[in-house]
């Protein structure tokens, strides 16, 4: 890519687990990328073989406190930690292009299956999990309300159940948690009776469904679901953990948490028509990556 296209890229959350990935991506396509984290769960490490390529920026900073610097596209991955109106807007350029990094947690204990961008969704407002879910929720509508009124360009991708490579050890997402037990040994802890089903999508194919969702015309804002519609329960993936890492841990039951959904899948069907994009990378083969990393990263 020449200077004469290459863009100018704002990634918050860069240095967390899909925005590592992203700005990766985004630098081998010849952007410049301006990566802002505060490092409240983001990781240096995340982003240290970026730091010596001379399109590739890192701030430390608190995107819920403003920050003015030119750029072309924004993409949102910080997750909230304080009042979304406070963090929406955090990098601040007329004309800049912004994706918000939304969840499949917006539908929350699903009563549609597959999940449609055009669910509603089956939320407890007041709920242990309302504080992400609703969180989100606020924040693709400040998003509709700032593009409505202010003609602001947006993007809303809805992430489902993300897996790989540099996610954190203890971030208490299931795959990250199983195959951290499996590997030290430990009970896999599942909760319930481990029928309840997720779909797993790796890191490399959303990143992918990302900036495709980012390249489309202004026409374009979403919400567009991102994940793999093949659909496992728990007790198979933790099985499936077991199987691939060797591991002799045994399989142990807790209560299920208040609100946890019973069924997760996406409905992917905009993302194949407007984007040209799906998941490509089977659960097995992207588990084996993810093993690969935390054997390496439990030995330190």
């Amino acid at each position: 890519m020449t200077d004469l296209v290459a863009k100018r890229v704002v990634v918050t959350g860069g240095a967390g687990f899909i925005g590592s990935h992203l700005c990766e991506r985004l630098i081998a396509r010849g952007d410049e990328v301006l990566c802002i984290d505060n490092y409240f769960t983001g990781r240096r490490a995340n982003i240290a073989g970026l730091l010596r390529e001379p399109r590739f920026e890192a701030l430390r900073h608190d995107v819920t406190f403003p920050l003015h610097v030119e750029c072309d596209e924004i993409y949102n991955m910080a997750c909230p930690a304080s009042p979304v109106h406070y963090q929406f807007d955090p990098v601040q350029r007329t004309k800049s292009k912004i994706l918000q990094a939304s969840t499949s947690e917006v539908y929350g204990d699903p009563k549609q299956h597959p999940q449609a961008e055009d669910y509603w969704g089956h939320v407890n407002p007041v709920g242990p999990r309302a504080c992400y879910d609703e969180g989100k929720r606020c924040a693709e509508t400040l998003f509709f309300d700032y593009h409505r009124q202010h003609k602001l360009r947006i993007k809303v991708a809805r992430i489902f159940n993300t897996y790989g490579p540099r996610m954190h050890p203890n971030d208490g997402r299931v795959v990250s948690n199983f195959i951290v037990q499996a590997l030290r040994g430990e009970p896999i802890t599942l909760y319930g009776d481990g029928s309840q089903t997720r779909s797993f999508c790796y890191v490399d194919d959303l990143v992918e469904g990302l900036i495709r969702l980012m390249d489309t015309g202004d026409d374009v804002t979403g919400p567009i679901n991102l994940g793999n519609p093949v659909e496992f329960t728990i007790r198979e993936l933790a099985e499936k953990v077991l199987e691939l890492t060797g591991s002799r841990s045994r399989l142990v039951f807790q209560p299920l948490p208040q609100d946890d959904p019973t069924r997760r899948r996406p409905d992917t069907t905009r993302a194949r028509q407007i984007l040209d994009w799906q998941a490509t990378v089977p659960l097995e083969a992207g588990l084996r990556h993810t093993i690969d990393y935390f054997r390496h990263t439990l030995r330190r």
